[in-house]
C-alpha cells in the first residue's frame, strides 16, 4: 500500500541543513527521511526537489509545520543583504537553504543548557532520554518533550539516567524557575534584548551564550547572536573589528556558524573583510 502524504512547495530550502545545523537535537534521518517531535507532533518528512513530503499527517496539520519550518520567512530578502559581505556571501551560498524553526521556548531552553562543552551526538543522546524518562509517550518510542512543571518536581538523583554530568543541576534550576514564574519565557519574547539576556541568566550556569541561543532558537529573536568557540573562530578570522551591523544578524550566525562547522568558509584576500 502506498504511503500517502501532504505536501508543501518550497523554494530555496533545505530540510537537511535546516535540521542538522545545531539548532535543534530531536530529529533523527534515515535515507533522507527525517523523523522527530515538536511541541507534543511526531512528524516524519522528506524533501522531494521543490517539495516537502510530510508523512501521516492530515491537511489540517500543515499550517503548523509551515509556520514551524518558517517558510514564509524573508530569507531571500535577507541573503540580499549579506551579500555584500563576502564572508556572508560565501556561507549563504552554502547555508542558505536554513530556515530558523519555531521551536517551543522551554525545550530549546533545555536543549542548549545541555548543550554546553558537549558536542551534538551527545546532546542528542541526552535529550532523548530526558524524553523516554518523563516525556509522555507519542507512539512506539516517541515521546514528547517533557514541561518544566514535571521535571521541577523531581531530585537531582532522578536526572542520573541521563548521563548529564553537571549539566544536571542547571536543568532542575531552569525547570524549577520556569515552573514557579521566576523565568517567564513569553515575557523574554519582548523584553528588549538585553533585559531578556539577563533575565535567561538568573538561571544557574545560563551564560551569554546559552541565553543568546533560547532566545535565538527558542524565542525567535533573530536580533540574538550566539558565540561559541566556532563563532569565535569566525570573528577572529573575518571580523577582527567587530561584526558589522546587518539585519537579522541572528540568521547571519547561523549561516555562518554551519559553514565553518563544516569548512566551507575560504580565506578571503586582503581588503575582502569585513567589508558591510
Amino acid at each position: 500500500m502506498k504511503q500517502q502524504y501532504q505536501t508543501i512547495p518550497v523554494s530555496g530550502f533545505s530540510l537537511k541543513d535546516t535540521l542538522d545545523c545545531g539548532q535543534s537535537f530531536r530529529w533523527e534521518e534515515t535515507d533522507g527521511v527525517f523523523s522527530g517531535v515538536a511541541f507534543g507532533r511526531a512528524l516524519t518528512v522528506a524533501q522531494q526537489e521543490d517539495k516537502l513530503l510530510f508523512y501521516g499527517i492530515g491537511p489540517d496539520e500543515l499550517p503548523f509545520w509551515r509556520e514551524y519550518f518558517d517558510l514564509d520567512g524573508d530569507y531571500p530578502r535577507l541573503q540580499e543583504l549579506y551579500l555584500t559581505d563576502p564572508v556572508l556571501e560565501q556561507a549563504c551560498r552554502f547555508a542558505g537553504g536554513i530556515t530558523l524553526l519555531r521551536q517551543e521556548p522551554w525545550e530549546a531552553l533545555c536543549s542548549f543548557i545541555i548543550s554546553q562543552n558537549n558536542n551534538i551526538p551527545r546532546i542528542k543522546g541526552i535529550v532523548k532520554r530526558l524524553c523516554e524518562s518523563f516525556g509522555a509517550p507519542l507512539g512506539p518510542g516517541i515521546h514528547a518533550f517533557p514541561p518544566p512543571e514535571q521535571i521541577a518536581r523531581l531530585h537531582l538523583d532522578d536526572l542520573a539516567p541521563l548521563r548529564a554530568g553537571f549539566r544536571a543541576k542547571y536543568i532542575l534550576d531552569a525547570a524549577q524557575k520556569v515552573a514557579d514564574g521566576t523565568i517567564d519565557l513569553e515575557a523574554a519574547r519582548t523584553l528588549p534584548l538585553e533585559q531578556a539576556r539577563a533575565h535567561l541568566m538568573q538561571i544557574m550556569g545560563v551564560g551569554p551564550k546559552v541565553a543568546e541561543c533560547a532566545l535565538l532558537y527558542g524565542l525567535h529573536r533573530l536580533e540574538a547572536f550566539p558565540v561559541d568557540v566556532w563563532m569565535k573562530r569566525v570573528l577572529e578570522r573575518f571580523y577582527p573589528n567587530g561584526f558589522p551591523p546587518v539585519e537579522c544578524p541572528g540568521v547571519a550566525q547561523q549561516y555562518l556558524f554551519h559553514s565553518v562547522r563544516c569548512g566551507k568558509l575560504a580565506e578571503l584576500k586582503a581588503g575582502q573583510k569585513n567589508a558591510v
